[in-house]
């Protein structure tokens, strides 16, 4: 791999939570931590300028415990001159949602719980909160109105070529454990569709590299940063995921846009964890 081209590009992670005990009762373990601690070493070394995070940071976001790893890592990619924006997942905020938002917030202070947008090289990155049953009725309408304008507004934009909306449930997932979200599909995908530059819709959640065309737009499923993986449906009524041949561990995504438009690379994690291989790469 070459130091020049990705430092160019904008990365994308998500689901770096350590194992669960409970979770370790169903699912075999495979050196996870170790797995999301080799991600934040090769990120460290690529030195993007941009890491987006699309939640689960942590496996219990309320327990100060967990979070030293994180706070080493990011105080790293700040020395690095990277910045990082995250979104929170369903661990960040389980058990107890108020201490847990208050422990992301403190790491991640540019976040705003009801949706915020970040731009890089022309790119607007939309994230949005999945996380629906912690959010009033206020906040719920505050977001969707939000969301609604600002893809307008991106849309119109001319200093905006490309967008991504990112949230942290899975509008189309095969993983038997958490499957696709309803919710996100009624309350987030419909403006996608609608979006004249919006080229991509990224999530995390199912621990598994995914990809999906509808309509003709793209959605990607990139849950690959440490936690346990999950069974996928390959039965008859699975969703028709386009990288059925591609399913890494552990993995992460570079994005560089190309024009109006975008190339993405998912970098795995080699079995012996001796460095990252160019796992799939395609362009939208």
């Amino acid at each position: 791999m070459t130091d020049d081209k990705e430092k160019a590009d904008i990365l994308f992670l998500s689901d770096t939570q350590a194992p669960m005990f409970v979770e370790r009762l169903v699912l075999r373990t495979h050196q996870n931590t170790k797995a999301t601690t080799t991600i934040f070493a090769q990120i460290l070394r690529v030195r993007p300028p941009v890491l987006y995070w699309l939640g689960d940071i942590v496996s219990l976001g309320f327990r100060d415990n967990k979070w030293p790893i994180i706070d080493r890592f990011l105080e790293k990619c700040r020395q690095a001159g990277t910045s990082v924006y995250a979104i929170m997942g369903n661990h960040d905020v389980m058990g107890r949602p108020r201490k847990g938002a208050r422990n992301f917030q403190q790491r991640f202070p540019e976040h705003v719980h009801t949706g915020y947008v970040q731009k890089t090289d022309d790119i607007a990155v939309v994230m949005l909160n999945s996380n629906f049953s912690t959010l009033s009725v206020a906040d719920l309408v505050k977001q969707q109105t939000w969301y609604e304008q600002t893809l307008a507004d991106l849309d119109a934009d001319p200093a905006v070529r490309v967008v991504i909306v990112t949230c942290h449930h899975a509008p189309y997932s095969n993983s038997k454990l958490v499957g696709s979200s309803k919710l996100v599909q009624q309350r987030f995908v419909p403006n996608y569709l609608k979006s004249q530059k919006g080229r991509l819709f990224i999530t995390g959640h199912s621990h598994a590299f995914e990809r999906y065309e509808f309509e003709g737009k793209t959605f990607l499923v990139i849950g690959g940063g440490g936690g346990l993986r999950q069974p996928l449906n390959t039965s008859l009524s699975r969703l028709p995921d386009l990288a059925t041949e591609y399913k890494p561990m552990f993995h992460y995504l570079a994005v560089r846009r190309e024009g109006d438009g975008l190339v993405l690379t998912s970098y795995c994690l080699k079995a012996d964890f001796s460095g990252f291989d160019i796992g799939y790469t395609f362009t939208v």
